[in-house]
């Protein structure tokens, strides 16, 4: 009886490991996909700053002017703005920060809906700002 049991439990750790596995898999290769890829490098070529002239004007900005806050930037069809915080920024500082990058990207490009995507320094993403133009309102997930 202690053989079945012991064989009864193998088996059903072994199916919690199959699909641990395949769950992390898919989770991770949808977000992968879904997200921009961040390159670790510092040497950056136009594309990788903003995908427009005017996106890779202000993602360079940006850089310039967050004295250390920031540690990447870049912009995505002058409505998306991606950046990496430096460890420095604080938890509680993250959603002051994403306010201001969205008072900021809407300045530089007014009438349209706007995301700011925050990332960790590990580049996993941590908080989104959505800007709707017609509300007027930022919401925060």
């Amino acid at each position: 009886m202690n053989f079945l049991k012991s064989i009864r439990l193998g088996v059903i750790a072994l199916c919690l490991g199959v699909i641990l596995l395949t769950t992390s898999a898919c989770g991770s290769a949808t977000q992968t996909s879904t997200a921009p890829r961040l390159s670790p490098t510092s040497a950056y070529s136009q594309l990788e700053r903003g995908d427009t002239a005017s996106g890779e004007s202000y993602g360079r900005w940006v850089m310039q002017t967050a004295k250390g806050l920031v540690s990447d930037a870049f912009v995505r069809d002058n409505n998306k703005l991606g950046v990496v915080i430096s460890p420095d920024v604080q938890p509680r500082e993250v959603k002051t920060l994403a306010q201001s990058l969205v008072q900021g990207f809407h300045k530089k490009f007014p009438n349209r809906d706007l995301s700011v995507l925050v990332y960790a320094p590990d580049k996993e993403l941590i908080l989104t700002a959505k800007y709707d133009d017609t509300t007027r309102q930022v919401e925060y997930q």
